[in-house]
């Protein structure tokens, strides 16, 4: 990487007036990176705009994670629009391996890697791929230890973060664990998955033994929206969960909750109040700053709906990311609903969309509202998984229940594994709806659990939208019996991009199978 922006750290101040914003405004200079990086500062900064390079994946991923899911739809079935289409193909499984959005999302997160790897250089950790372990080299920045590991911690949290996703989306990638040039990346094929887990494990372990482990009420303000150890270590719980290591996982878990002083809010709605961001909910946010920056959040135009002026949102909606009718109906007396989804039109022209994201813009695509990542129900709900059930599991499912409305779970009427599993699954898909962990959950549950199968799961979906949805397709219409034939369990995963595959001229990338 030949240059890099200089980083101002920006704090403003809101009605809640904890929360700061680290945001990365326009290149003042072009660096090189072997003269940059001689202080606490400028490693910091850099760190910044690490940071800042989480948002770029977000604005494809919720295709991926939500589309792909029974949660969200594409709204408009019968449409030839190019985009639509290619919304359409991610909604039932045939994706090419030219897919403009894989691609963005494959590029732009990779691009991220880089920064986190050029700053982990500057600060002297080294992974050794055959031991999976890190190691700390000597360095000339004058910085002081704590510091030196805070830093490193947090660029290693953002990394672990960029291929736990990675790795859950496309299989084995490749692991590029420091910065390399072009003639290298051309003789490094993919990794196998085990060794991207690797790789995840011993960067969020290393960084939660790294970050500060302060309470959430002793955070700095100035800190707020940097990871901690706390998000570490709910992260590695849930790369744990995935690989079926529940025992690892617990104790986590059980750190977290009894020592982090994260907790619930008293309403679902205050979670994502624009007046209320990183909360004592919020263990990790991709942070976005309206304000004409080029910073602010794209979702609340986003996901509007379509052809409705500024009576939504500012600037019209795109429609995407349609609910379900099936979340619709499943919300049906839940507290939690009113923040998740809102219809527009008539009763015979009904529209429904995600309202989560959507607060008033003074431009369009340039909103406040920042991107959850990791949540307290989050590690309540991963500890209830990891046990197992319980009373006691069934406990911690419970405690995000009343500000739902919704009445206790006890041994009584839940009365079996599979109850069990269903009731963690449905609460997970209300409570994280549009937060993109609907499919990783599914995909999960379908590996670690007994009675939950995600293909099977998106072939029920199919049925249940049919009729309403999926039969409005434009000709070639496909028949269920074709839906059901699209996904299969090595459809999970999505293709490596083709360009990836076409460009090196002295490796054979392989692909996934079935494309």
């Amino acid at each position: 990487m030949k240059h890099i922006k200089t980083i101002l750290l920006i704090c403003v101040g809101f009605g809640f007036t904890a929360c700061k914003k680290m945001i990365d405004l326009y290149p003042q200079s072009n660096l090189n990176t072997g003269t940059y990086y001689t202080s606490y500062a400028e490693v910091k900064a850099a760190l910044t705009g690490c940071y800042n390079g989480m948002q770029q994946p977000l604005f494809t991923e919720w295709q991926f994670t939500e589309l792909r899911s029974d949660n969200s739809k594409m709204g408009s079935p019968g449409s030839t629009a190019v985009n639509n289409r290619d919304f359409s193909d991610l909604d039932i499984f045939t994706p090419n391996t030219a897919h403009q959005a894989i691609y963005n999302y494959w590029q732009a997160t990779y691009y991220n890697i880089r920064s986190c790897n050029i700053v982990l250089q500057k600060l002297g950790v080294v992974y050794d791929p055959a031991a999976g372990t890190m190691s700390l080299q000597n360095i000339t920045i004058p910085v002081t230890d704590a510091d030196r590991k805070q830093l490193a911690g947090e660029a290693m949290f953002i990394r672990a973060y960029h291929y736990f996703n990675m790795v859950r989306l496309f299989g084995g990638v490749f692991l590029v664990h420091k910065p390399i040039t072009p003639d290298e990346s051309k003789a490094m094929n993919r990794s196998s998955a085990d060794d991207i887990y690797k790789l995840i494990v011993a960067d969020l372990t290393t960084a939660a033994s790294y970050m500060n482990t302060l309470k959430f009420n002793q955070l700095p303000a100035a800190d707020l929206g940097r990871a901690t150890s706390w998000a570490a270590k709910g992260l590695l719980a849930k790369v744990y969960l995935t690989l079926n290591r529940k025992g690892d996982a617990v104790p986590l878990l059980q750190d977290v909750i009894a020592n982090s002083g994260y907790s619930l809010q008293s309403s679902y709605a205050n979670v994502f109040s624009i007046t209320n961001e990183m909360n004592s909910e919020i263990l990790f946010a991709v942070r976005f700053k309206a304000g004409g920056f080029g910073l602010g959040s794209p979702f609340g135009n986003n996901f509007g709906p379509l052809g409705t002026g500024s009576t939504v949102i500012n600037g019209d909606g795109d429609g995407l990311n349609f609910p379900t009718a099936e979340l619709d109906t499943l919300t049906n007396g839940d507290l939690r609903k009113p923040t998740l989804i809102a219809r527009f039109g008539t009763s015979t022209a009904e529209r429904l969309y995600v309202k989560k994201y959507l607060f008033p813009v003074v431009l369009a695509d340039d909103g406040e509202s920042d991107w959850p990542v990791l949540r307290y129900p989050d590690i309540l709900m991963m500890l209830a998984e990891a046990q197992g059930y319980s009373q006691a599991s069934l406990d911690l499912i419970n405690s995000v229940r009343p500000r739902a409305g919704l009445p206790n779970y006890t041994m009584q009427n839940v009365t079996s594994v599979a109850q069990f599993e269903e009731a963690l699954s449905q609460e997970r898909r209300i409570e994280f709806a549009f937060e993109n962990q609907r499919w990783f959950d599914l995909v999960r549950f379908g590996t670690t659990l007994t009675t939950i199968n995600a293909v099977q799961r998106i072939k029920d979906h199919y049925v249940d939208e049919y009729d309403a949805h999926y039969s409005r397709y434009i000709p070639p219409t496909p028949t269920i019996a074709e839906l059901h034939g699209n996904i299969t369990t090595a459809r999970l995963l999505l293709p490596i991009p083709q360009r990836e595959i076409d460009t090196n001229t002295q490796l054979v990338i392989p692909q996934n199978p079935s494309y």
